[in-house]
């Protein structure tokens, strides 16, 4: 199964890949076996990364869940100036060009906030890359844990972010909330204080992974 922001994209990588190897044999182009191969595995690559495989959400209202798959790269204590002006716990997850790259709900209630910013493509575990990259900051509230905001972070080969999450929209804890094409990293901001259920360079699942739990 692959995600709908990859259907064009593998459509004309399976197209061009087919046209390109029927070549190699009409014009018998040296080589040609190496070519064929080198061709299939980009097309490999870029059908496994645009798959969303299905999964079983781990759904809780107790739990705030990971937004993504990858690996916990920041757990800290920092001051967020876009939309909470204050301190809170960031935990950031970084997303590998081998990862799912869906973005999900980390829990369900009411988006308040959504908003896109044009930016810089800096690598994505770049400790200014949470406010210097392209990236989407969406807040979501709910009655446990009140408002939590995710930013999704483009990285240096991410060229675009792809973000459903629209105020007065509700969110779904696990579904589908986004896409981050080719590698980036997603952000969670949390009240200090809140109960961490991972630890630094954990392999996270998203939509499975508790990151917080409430009580």
């Amino acid at each position: 199964m692959f995600h709908r922001e990859g259907i064009r994209i593998i459509l004309s990588a399976f197209i061009i890949v087919t046209v390109l190897v029927i070549s190699i044999d009409y014009f018998e182009i040296k080589y040609g076996m190496t070519i064929k191969i080198f061709l299939i595995i980009m097309l490999g690559l870029v059908l496994q990364f645009f798959r969303n495989p299905k999964i079983s959400v781990n759904k809780n209202e107790n739990y705030i869940l990971s937004p993504v798959d990858g690996k916990v790269v920041i757990i800290e204590e920092v001051f967020e100036p876009e939309f909470f002006n204050d301190k809170r716990l960031q935990v950031s997850v970084f997303m590998s060009p081998l990862n799912v790259h869906v973005t999900r709900y980390p829990i369900s209630g009411n988006i308040i906030f959504s908003k896109y910013h044009p930016g810089k493509h800096l690598v994505a575990w770049h400790p200014k890359s949470s406010t210097k990259n392209e990236r989407t900051t969406v807040v979501v509230e709910n009655n446990n844990f009140g408002k939590i905001l995710y930013r999704q972070i483009a990285g240096a080969v991410a060229k675009r972010i792809i973000n459903y999450a629209k105020p007065g929209k509700k969110a779904v804890q696990g579904e589908d909330a986004g896409f981050i094409k080719f590698g980036s990293r997603v952000d969670l901001f949390l009240p200090v204080g809140s109960k961490i259920n991972v630890s630094i360079n954990e392999s996270v699942k998203g939509g499975v992974t508790v990151i917080s739990s409430y009580n």
